[in-house]
């Protein structure tokens, strides 16, 4: 099932690069469930990101009038052999959605595969700029977040408060599981202060009573 290209909108502009992709299976059910609502010629997909920085992509998807869109959103014309389909971005969400990819199967219904990562938070008196922070982000990209992987999740590094405290957020298929506070707090440190001894704990700032199932029905 390959990827659909996203072309231009019909504005005469050029804008021909893609922001995101979707498949042949997400544009026919996009296409069936538009068919239910009022005026559904003039209706495209809005989406976009509404989680805040250090928080785990949470997406909102709504049909909206395409030519009502602001000037400042982006919007792509998607084309497949269920016909064609707007699609509408806000600015602020288009870098983080920049090679995603929007899917439909009958078990998940529409899932977002998103290869960006969250904005780390900015937490008032920490450090994340010195030379500490470039060991940890070295460790934490080419081995933790490695490990991480094989469960849908990642850590993203804040900063470390210069006594041995070490903050991260958890984002991903780790986020809202039962066992990833035991992850961040046994694997993830154990990783860092092995390596480093300025580290001696780390603290997880992720609020994992929001996690989600990042798939929609």
């Amino acid at each position: 099932m390959s990827p659909l290209e996203a072309l231009a909108a019909d504005s005469g502009d050029g804008r021909s690069k893609p922001i995101i992709s979707i498949t042949d299976a997400a544009l026919s059910k996009l296409i069936e469930l538009r068919s239910d609502e009022p005026d559904a010629d003039q209706l495209g997909l809005r989406l976009s990101i509404v989680s805040g920085p250090g928080e785990d992509f949470r997406y909102d998807l709504s049909f909206d009038d395409y030519l009502q869109a602001a000037f400042t959103d982006e919007v792509r014309t998607h084309e497949g052999d269920a016909g064609t389909f707007k699609v509408v971005i806000p600015a602020d969400s288009v870098e983080r959605l920049t090679d995603a990819t929007l899917d439909y199967t009958d078990n998940q219904g529409l899932v977002i595969r998103n290869p960006n990562r969250p904005q780390a938070p900015d937490v008032e008196g920490l450090t994340s700029d010195d030379e500490l922070s470039a060991q940890i982000e070295t460790i934490v990209s080419a081995e933790v977040n490695p490990a991480l992987a094989a469960h849908g999740g990642f850590v993203t590094y804040v900063g470390h408060d210069g006594e041995g405290t070490v903050f991260m957020t958890m984002g991903g298929g780790c986020h809202g599981c039962s066992m990833s506070k035991m992850t961040m707090l046994e694997g993830v440190q154990t990783m860092l202060t092995e390596q480093l001894p300025e580290v001696q704990r780390v603290k997880d700032l992720t609020d994992h009573s929001t996690g989600e199932n990042p798939f929609y029905s």
